[in-house]
């Protein structure tokens, strides 16, 4: 049995629903796995207790059905994305534009 990490991103209460929600990424050899996970819970249930349900959440559906979630191999960097766009603009000198076309 290979040793699984797990990650908890931005987890929440949600009083609308009476449970904790939060990203769960699952570590696991060169790979991971990322879910949206939620326990049905009472707000005043401990954080050590909501982490734990989460947890077990996501490693029942990383080693289970998956449905809907997100896998990342590990290792392989991914580009640099800065607003939305994948290449950087070309910014124009106006000093130089209007050099070259004064000569």
């Amino acid at each position: 049995m290979q040793n699984q990490a797990v990650e908890l991103n931005s987890v929440i209460y949600n009083a609308a629903n009476q449970s904790f929600e939060a990203l769960a990424t699952v570590y696991a050899g060169t790979s991971s796995r990322s879910f949206a996970c939620a326990i049905n819970a009472p707000i005043d249930m401990s954080f050590k207790d909501a982490a734990k349900g989460l947890s077990t959440q996501a490693l029942r559906r990383f080693n289970g059905n998956p449905g809907l979630s997100s896998v990342h191999p590990l290792g392989i960097p991914s580009p640099i994305v800065r607003a939305g766009r994948s290449q950087p603009r070309k910014v124009i000198d106006a000093f130089d534009m209007l050099r070259q076309l004064a000569a």
